[in-house]
């Protein structure tokens, strides 16, 4: 494994286990087993670091989310679809999902802004191949890009918060039902 590699997965651990602000790049050397040199040869700051973590996160979420629709759902379907994809990604995943949705900081997003801006671009451009031709035929209804992803994740992600920050011990899917049948009314 890379230095590279072996301090993301330090990074991952150590951020998850006493937070970003309490982890020093000396723990996270330690725990990756590379030198102090080598941490600043391939990351310049620990908010570098942090961002890159961050990015490799959006783009396992998007990936999921995108897979869902390989086989070009039905609306109904397809809406189903990713609401399970979103609520399956992060419990599986809760400690990039935390890090993702809880520790985001804009210091470190100026460290990846133009790999963000891409990746969120190549997502938005996946899901419209799916969403608009359903909006031509009039099986969703024709909102804009940003208001239809409000509207399919936003209630979805207010669980997976409450879960991710432990006000809430019902894992996010108890209610996917009920959270796929509130988009399907509201968006087919």
């Amino acid at each position: 494994m890379s230095a590279r590699q072996k301090l993301l997965t330090a990074a991952a651990e150590l951020f998850d286990q006493q937070g970003y602000d309490a982890t020093s790049v000396a723990q996270l050397c330690a725990a990756a087993g590379v030198s102090n040199g080598s941490f600043f040869h391939v990351f310049r700051t620990k908010d570098t670091l942090a961002a890159q973590l961050y990015l490799a996160a959006l783009e396992d979420y998007h990936a999921a989310l995108i897979a869902a629709l390989t086989h070009t759902p039905a609306a109904q379907d397809g809406i189903a679809s990713l609401i399970r994809a979103h609520l399956n990604w992060v419990i599986f995943n809760r400690r990039e999902a935390e890090f993702l949705f809880n520790e985001a900081r804009s210091s470190w997003l100026v460290h990846i802004a133009q790999s963000q801006a891409e990746e969120n671009k190549q997502f938005g451009e996946s899901l419209a191949a799916w969403v608009r031709p359903l909006m031509e035929t009039g099986d969703l209804h024709t909102l804009p890009m940003h208001v239809f992803v409000a509207q399919l994740i936003g209630p979805v992600q207010i669980f997976c918060r409450a879960w991710l920050s432990g006000r809430s011990s019902d894992t996010p899917d108890k209610h996917a039902d009920d959270l796929i049948a509130c988009a399907t009314r509201t968006l087919a």
